[in-house]
């Protein structure tokens, strides 16, 4: 099974250009779309590193490569390895964003993997599970007490089958819009409550030669947030629920508005000439920010950590709403896209390797890590963490999430890597204007029929 399941994420990662992604806290969680198939006699079929002793060091591959991340994986890499008395010490191996994914893909392909490594959850991780590179933790997560402190809709989010295959770790995560607040101010703009409202703000904004919207959308995801806020807030997430299991299309209205908005707002100028070719991970998209060549940004809630890493000045000039309301629309605005945990670690070891890789995971629920996350601008994902939040910022989000009636995974993270990708590819021309609403919607749903009929 390792060397089908993972070809095929293979070819789709390695044919087109890299990708990468990115919660609420509330019961209502919508968690990934798994098939159901894995079954125990899978773990374990890939490379376990941490089989033998030998081997006192433990790897870690994450995407920590730039503040606050870096900083928070570094504080509880260092606790543990002052602390530990298991005679093992946690090797970091950071990795841009956007190169991330298929590093990690082509490691299990090869039949190579780290002991430790974080990732999104949804889709993906299940083939890694499926693929048996990633364990079971529910005894450790039970003895740790983790039941206890991290928040449910975290836990259900990196469990699959019924079992516990990873640990969150950073940060309740929703894309919304941050904005500056000197600029509304200064042209008299309210924080907008619908989709028509938001235009009329974009509308002044480019009246006055400034950029609504700062995107750089070479990396393909984050274009996606503003599909997915705009079907969602169109349709609701019934639609998208019936498209994957196959009972709904993606041909359906609420997709087709999606992209059709997009296109509008594209023709307008409300997001940066050439966007397609901006790299996120180069910061193109937060330089326009600073420069205040542009207004707002859709993009996940860690940009709390990154403006704030940046310059703590910026910081005070930013504010955060939750994506409006579609005009006439009857689907719940209070739902959000995003995910409960981000990142979340798995382990691709065993025995006392194991044991030490999950005392070391334990740590990032300690108080003063706990703490620590939350000074550098994230919602770690434990329970009761709102008596720790006074930033004006996050708790508007940590508002948000808990208000949802329920939170969905990252389109790009719930579908099968193939489907995601396909998805990426074709919001992406949405942008660029090389292919339509209509046809991008045709081509996810033959992707997703495929899928479906493959199974």
């Amino acid at each position: 099974m390792k060397k089908k399941v993972l070809s095929v994420v293979l070819s789709f990662t390695l044919a087109v250009s890299l990708l990468a992604a990115c919660g609420n806290s509330g019961s209502n969680e919508t968690g990934p779309a798994g098939d159901g198939k894995n079954t125990d006699s899978a773990a374990g079929s890939g490379n376990l590193s941490g089989a033998s002793d030998e081997n006192k060091e433990i790897v870690f591959w994450n995407i920590g490569t730039e503040s606050p991340d870096k900083d928070i994986l570094q504080y509880a890499v260092d606790k543990f390895n002052k602390n530990t008395t298991s005679g093992y010490t946690i090797k970091m191996v950071p990795t841009q964003n956007d190169t991330y994914k298929e590093k990690l893909v082509i490691a299990m392909s090869s039949g190579e993997c780290p002991d430790m490594y974080t990732s999104w959850s949804g889709g993906p991780m299940n083939e890694y599970i499926e693929s048996g590179f990633a364990q079971p933790v529910d005894e450790l997560f039970q003895a740790a007490g983790l039941s206890d402190k991290i928040m449910d809709a975290a836990v259900s989010q990196a469990s699959y089958n019924g079992k516990i295959y990873a640990v969150p770790i950073l940060n309740v995560s929703i894309s919304g819009i941050f904005y500056n607040k000197e600029m509304f101010e200064k042209y008299g703009l309210q924080v907008p409550g619908t989709v028509s409202e938001l235009e009329n703000v974009c509308e002044v904004f480019i009246q006055n030669g400034i950029t609504p919207f700062a995107l750089a959308n070479g990396s393909k995801w984050t274009g996606s947030m503003y599909f997915m806020n705009l079907a969602a807030r169109k349709g609701g997430l019934e639609s998208f629920r019936k498209a994957v299991d196959g009972s709904g299309s993606f041909e359906e209205e609420s997709f087709i508005y999606a992209g059709q908005k997009i296109r509008e707002w594209v023709d307008k100028g409300y997001f940066p000439e050439g966007v397609n070719s901006l790299s996120e991970d180069d910061g193109q998209a937060k330089q326009l920010m600073y420069q205040e060549t542009a207004a707002m940004m859709c993009i996940g809630s860690w940009y709390t950590g990154t403006f704030l890493s940046d310059s703590a000045d910026f910081y005070k000039k930013i504010g955060w709403f939750s994506f409006p309301a579609v005009d006439g629309s009857s689907a719940d605005a209070s739902i959000q896209i995003g995910t409960v945990g981000d990142q979340f670690i798995s382990f691709n070891c065993t025995g006392d390797k194991l044991k030490a890789a999950f005392e070391f995971v334990s740590h990032f629920s300690d108080d003063d890590v706990v703490q620590f996350i939350v000074d550098k601008g994230k919602i770690p994902p434990v329970k009761n963490v709102d008596n720790l939040i006074t930033d004006p910022v996050t708790k508007d989000i940590l508002t948000a999430a808990n208000s949802a009636s329920s939170t969905q995974l990252w389109y790009d993270q719930y579908l099968p890597p193939a489907v995601a990708q396909v998805h990426l590819d074709t919001c992406q021309e949405i942008f660029g204007l090389t292919m339509t609403p209509e046809d991008a919607a045709r081509k996810l749903q033959q992707a997703m029929e495929e899928y479906n009929n493959s199974k």
